[in-house]
């Protein structure tokens, strides 16, 4: 019973918030209060609180005490993957080449690398229902001993391509999205025309210690996605 307390105290508190009755910047109850109206001790308490402040419902000042978070109506989480999208889903994968190459300014910045320093540069175009929809880059840093199989890196995923570098489960990712229109080297690969833009999205992926490990830039015909977010 007494480990269901603090659940019980972060769901009441969380109601009131959601229902209008406690509003941003109002003050919470008391820890005292609170382990007097819920018969419990000050650790039950605090733990309840911390459910609250983890999920961004409330916040501390020491010496103060608790109050409800101001919501944050500019974070959303955005659902984007390579293969599918709302509009399309990526039926076949073909791999244009596989070269060591050395990296330019751009790209040894994004890898924190010198530009002395051998990269994978991995060429792709993406298909739906025959139709080019995308041309994807990935960039990995080159390293002696570890194969290059261009059979497995045809139709991996980005983190996929990292399997035998890190662990999956340490990977971090970070996204850039853009629109730009399209150069006529990617004007010829998707065959457009200059009516259309592209969609450009940018990937990083970080090891456990955040250091860049991989970088990727896919470009999708704008009339070939549509991404969808929601609100945290």
């Amino acid at each position: 019973m007494k480990n269901s307390i603090y659940c019980k105290i972060a769901d009441d508190i969380r109601d009131k918030i959601i229902s209008g009755e406690l509003k941003p910047g109002d003050d919470l109850p008391s820890e005292a209060v609170l382990c007097s109206e819920y018969s419990t001790s000050r650790m039950t308490v605090r733990k309840g609180l911390s459910i609250l402040s983890n999920d961004g419902y409330i916040y501390s000042i020491p010496g103060k005490g608790y109050f409800v978070q101001k919501p944050n109506y500019n974070k959303y989480t955005i659902f984007y993957s390579e293969r599918n999208n709302l509009i399309n889903d990526v039926d076949r994968i073909k791999l244009l080449s596989v070269d060591v190459v050395l990296p330019d300014d751009k790209l040894a910045a994004n890898l924190c690398i010198s530009k002395n320093r051998k990269i994978i540069r991995i060429r792709r175009l993406f298909y739906t229902q025959g139709d080019a929809m995308a041309y994807d880059l990935k960039y990995l840093i080159y390293q002696r001993g570890v194969p290059i199989i261009e059979n497995e890196l045809e139709n991996a995923t980005f983190p996929e391509m990292m399997s035998n570098r890190t662990s999956l489960y340490s990977l971090n990712k970070e996204l850039v999205m853009y629109a730009k229109m399209p150069g006529e080297e990617i004007k010829e690969l998707l065959k457009m025309n200059d009516e259309v833009a592209l969609f450009v999205v940018e990937q990083k992926l970080y090891d456990a210690k955040d250091k860049p490990i991989g970088f990727g830039v896919t470009y999708f015909r704008g009339d070939y996605i549509k991404l969808h977010g929601v609100s945290q």
